[in-house]
């Protein structure tokens, strides 16, 4: 099971809109393997191109494995991020097999390819530096929302991010919304965290008010969603030392 599986728990093409929103994100961050007309001469590339009833289609998986078994052999592929992929396909009009015959087979068109790219474009909305006038609890909705996909954006952020908290905020400008305080984040990789939260956002229904990104130190409300990126496994054990059964016996 790949992380893409794990999400297709229904299948892409009958699952809920969140859901097939999230796996989406989740392809956008995928390593994935398309499948070449042949090995490159340079550091040009030719895409396999494949004409369906649903349009000429790229071929690509989530493991080369997956792809050499569906095409009955080795094959000359290109390893990029879904996110590459989607947006070189949708310049050019084409769609996208992803993992055909596993739970996360996904068949995207090049409308589809287009509305990812789009959402990939999304831009932080960044919490004032100035105090709330007020923060509370975040609204049932906003955690029923947002708690699964901010949990697993967090794990994927391991060591960049020290807490994150989901609160309802009142501006001094009168304006309300949800707000994601963030801390523990080294100031150089602010931006970046931004940008990936406001593309998981952007996959997600829209709550009354957005939801604003801040990374400056405040006090916390009572009922605030607190999430902590999970710990680290434990290194294994190391095995002890066997002897070798044919060895002669050691003298004392």
């Amino acid at each position: 099971m790949t992380p893409l599986d794990e999400l297709c728990q229904i299948p892409f093409h009958e699952a809920e809109t969140p859901a097939r929103a999230r796996i989406l994100s989740r392809l956008a961050d995928t390593e994935l393997f398309a499948a070449l007309v042949a090995e490159p001469p340079d550091d040009k590339a030719e895409l396999r191109i494949f004409e369906l009833p649903e349009g000429p289609v790229a071929l690509a998986c989530d493991t080369e494995d997956r792809l050499a078994d569906f095409l009955g052999g080795p094959v000359a592929y290109l390893a990029l991020p879904g996110r590459v992929l989607a947006a070189a396909l949708a310049a050019e009009g084409q769609g996208l097999l992803v993992n055909p015959g596993h739970a996360s087979q996904l068949m995207l068109d090049a409308a589809m390819l287009a509305w990812l790219v789009g959402a990939l474009e999304a831009r932080p909305s960044m919490a004032p530096e100035d105090a709330a006038q007020s923060l509370a609890a975040p609204a049932p909705e906003a955690v029923a929302l947002l708690a699964e996909p901010l949990a697993q954006r967090l794990a994927d952020m391991a060591g960049l991010v020290g807490r994150m908290a989901l609160v309802s905020a009142q501006w001094r400008d009168g304006r309300r919304s949800h707000a994601l305080l963030l801390s523990g984040v080294d100031p150089v990789h602010e931006a970046a965290i931004a940008k990936a939260l406001a593309e998981l956002l952007a996959f997600l229904p829209e709550l009354p008010g957005g939801v604003d990104i801040g990374f400056a130190a405040r006090t916390l409300p009572r009922g605030a969603l607190i999430l902590e990126p999970p710990l680290p496994l434990p290194s294994p054990e190391p095995e002890p030392a066997r002897r070798d059964p044919k060895a002669p016996p050691r003298l004392r």
